[in-house]
């Protein structure tokens, strides 16, 4: 049976370590594992990207593998061929598929159909690898995960959905400041859910922030940025915070809406570290799921 990451929820915790330790040994080493040489990997598409499509592509090839790109209109997917048929055709040609989509339920019915690996590279309802990066930043500023906080300030997102499960697995405190009218009705209990922001932050080893806006958002824009106007990431904020304290973006970035110009590129930006580690982490997970007797042997 493959193995699949869909939500974050299929790796066990001391997965989640491991996982993130040869992370840190592949940024040392970036031609250190060729563990999926005379593999391929499908990349689809729905949406425009620029970290995760960079990321993974150089990722996979750095690997040893043939990243397969596969954009918007470039597949009958896009036409209305069943999901189940394009896992079962797609599984026939690669060694793992990865999706960027919309809807999650979209990637749900590819794994059920798929006999190889499924990961989401960024859903509308959860965003793994962007975590597994986030976690790894983390440990780096701080030696470890265990007992760091993490307050996360606006939307309540996917990005949100996955640092609750993930940072749950790794140790690491998670509260969130969001609306209440953008929060969803059932939140895992194992986060702290608050509307103050300044309430959030204190103690916190990292602050959190996404932009106000995404891909599909645009109907109520005006309302949004009404409502998330309290919750922008600014210095005042940060400085509610440890003084070791770092700030934190998934990217993209709207400076002076959800975050500050001088906190994303001011000296406590964690960012772009954030950025370069989607590469490691991901080719971490890639080893994992699809050459996991490489890993091993490694």
């Amino acid at each position: 049976m493959p193995r699949h990451f869909l939500t974050g929820t299929e790796l066990s915790s001391e997965e989640l370590l491991a996982l993130l330790a040869r992370a840190r040994e592949l940024k040392l080493d970036r031609g250190a594992s060729r563990a999926l040489e005379g593999r391929s990997v499908a990349l689809v598409f729905e949406q425009p990207s620029t970290r995760t499509r960079i990321s993974f592509e150089v990722g996979v090839s750095e690997l040893g593998g043939h990243p397969l790109v596969l954009r918007p209109g470039e597949m009958q997917l896009s036409r209305g061929e069943s999901p189940r048929d394009t896992a079962l055709v797609l599984s026939r040609y690669v060694h793992a598929v990865a999706v960027r989509a919309a809807e999650h339920a979209l990637l749900e019915e590819l794994a059920a159909s798929s006999s190889v690996p499924v990961v989401n590279m960024l859903t509308a309802e959860h965003h793994p690898c962007q975590v597994l990066a986030d976690l790894l930043t983390l440990e780096e500023r701080f030696g470890t995960l265990q007992g760091l906080k993490l307050a996360y300030v606006g939307d309540f997102n996917n990005v949100t959905r996955s640092l609750i499960t993930l940072g749950g697995l790794a140790g690491v405190e998670v509260a969130v400041a969001a609306p209440a009218e953008l929060r969803p009705e059932a939140v895992d209990s194992s986060a702290t859910i608050l509307e103050d922001p300044a309430r959030a932050v204190e103690g916190a080893h990292a602050l959190y922030t996404d932009v106000w806006v995404s891909m599909g958002d645009d109907g109520d824009a005006d309302e949004r940025r009404r409502l998330l106007a309290p919750y922008q990431l600014d210095e005042r904020l940060l400085a509610l915070a440890r003084p070791d304290a770092v700030a934190l973006h998934c990217l993209p970035a709207h400076p002076g809406e959800e975050i500050t110009e001088g906190v994303l590129y001011g000296p406590r930006s964690a960012v772009w570290d954030q950025a370069e580690n989607r590469l490691h982490a991901q080719k971490a997970l890639l080893e994992l799921l699809v050459a996991p007797r490489a890993l091993a042997d490694g």
